[in-house]
């Protein structure tokens, strides 16, 4: 080889020699970049669950009177000694009457109704009136509930239906849940890692960190679940929440 050839072959061999070591790190940084990606890619996604048994702190009770009359003034006059006779009834049963409100007072005319069919109603005027009471003391308003036989027996006129409650009972709520979200959701995920920290060890494999949580929503359920029953109904009830959440998994 001529001195001329041995200079021209130098540089070409060196310039081979960088692309192919160029060529072998670049293959050996997207091997890992691979490896890294299958590795990010293992999960696992996990249910945590927290449940409390709580007590209403409030009741609603809606109580709707009824008169009828073919005067006005009579009608207005029984729907007054009514309400009396109610507020009274409260009064036994140590219920707060301060904290009941009058609400949606209405008079309805039947012979004023166009649309009666040319037939008119025995009794002329009706007017309705709720009561409703308010109170911190569930349990006083439940046995109170429970004696209402005792306001028809003195001539009042109950009606049921309405915008509140179940069936025109007592509503009984539960106003503390914001003190309980902070424990029950700590509760919830610590559930959620022990089944995670399962889950790797049955397949051989150790837990990282979280890749996603989502803390679930609060529901307030009856503590008789069973068909037909609503909380609402129920002093005592159930606060339950389910957390979701995914830990990555390490070889």
């Amino acid at each position: 080889m001529t001195p001329t050839e041995r200079r021209g072959f130098e540089p070409r061999t060196i310039a081979a020699l960088v692309v192919a070591v160029g060529v072998a790190l670049g293959g050996l940084f997207v091997g890992n970049g691979f490896a890294r990606g299958r590795s990010a890619d293992r999960f696992v996604s996990v249910k945590g669950i927290s449940e409390r048994e709580v007590r209403a702190d409030l009741a609603i009770w809606p109580l709707r009177l009824v008169a009828a009359d073919n005067d006005l003034g009579r009608a207005h006059a029984s729907l007054q000694a009514s309400t009396r006779q109610v507020l009274e009834f409260l009064s036994r049963q140590q219920i707060d009457t301060a904290q009941a409100a009058i609400q949606d007072f209405a008079v309805s005319d039947a012979f004023a109704n166009q649309y009666g069919g040319g037939e008119r109603s025995a009794t002329r005027y009706v007017i309705r009136q709720t009561i409703v009471v308010r109170s911190t003391k569930p349990e006083l308003v439940l046995a109170a509930s429970q004696r209402v036989a005792d306001l028809v027996n003195a001539g009042v006129v109950l009606s049921s239906g309405g915008e509140y409650g179940p069936g025109g009972g007592p509503t009984f709520v539960f106003t503390g849940l914001n003190a309980l979200k902070p424990p029950m959701i700590g509760e919830a995920t610590a559930r959620a890692r022990e089944a995670a920290e399962q889950f790797a060890r049955d397949s051989r494999s150790s837990l990282g960190g979280i890749r996603q949580a989502n803390q679930g929503v609060f529901e307030i359920l009856p503590r008789d679940q069973a068909p037909g029953i609503n909380q609402e109904s129920q002093i005592v009830k159930t606060v339950r929440v389910v957390s979701t959440v995914e830990y990555f998994l390490r070889d």
